[in-house]
């Protein structure tokens, strides 16, 4: 069974350009060019994972996101939930081809509980194509191709309730 955040972030409707209204604030997290990790890390005490779901899978089951990567035959999934001070933040979804998957890649298949943003901006080669921003009913979501050493994967991410993305205020200032 589908865990209900994951089944959100499926249900994104994405867009290449922001509302002309939507706050700097909002802007600021929605087009974070750095580690989200590190963005979270400076809001609480602790950012940890919850893994959902990982291993390999086919085209069909990526859907629509194999549409943003090299079309093979299995890509590797990661599914997880991001957590602030114990208190689910992001759910995230991670589709890698498996061409990706080869010298120091690989290691996307071993991060665990490790954010993948501790694994990502510690890369030297990481670049990243776009920023496309979403939204399911209230959430806000973003989805991003990223390249290893010029090799792609698809990230996406869904702001969940409590994240401090929506937590306009003081407590937040600075982050």
């Amino acid at each position: 069974m589908m865990h209900p955040a994951l089944a959100q972030l499926r249900a994104l409707s994405f867009s290449d350009t922001l509302p002309d209204n939507l706050s700097a604030w909002l802007r600021d997290w929605l087009l974070l060019e750095d580690s989200m990790t590190k963005r979270f890390e400076r809001c609480c005490s602790k950012v940890s994972v919850t893994l959902l779901s990982e291993g390999f899978v086919t085209a069909e089951q990526v859907g629509e996101d194999v549409n943003w990567l090299p079309r093979e035959s299995q890509y590797w999934l990661r599914e997880i939930i991001l957590l602030g001070d114990d208190t689910p933040w992001l759910v995230g979804r991670t589709v890698v081809p498996l061409s990706t998957l080869n010298g120091p890649e690989l290691a996307l298949q071993r991060l665990g509980t490790t954010p993948l943003g501790r694994y990502l901006f510690t890369a030297s080669a990481l670049t990243r194509d776009f920023i496309h921003t979403g939204r399911s009913e209230t959430l806000w979501g973003r989805r991003s191709r990223l390249r290893l050493s010029g090799k792609p994967l698809l990230l996406t991410e869904l702001f969940l309730p409590a994240s401090p993305l929506y937590q306009e205020d003081e407590k937040w200032s600075g982050v």
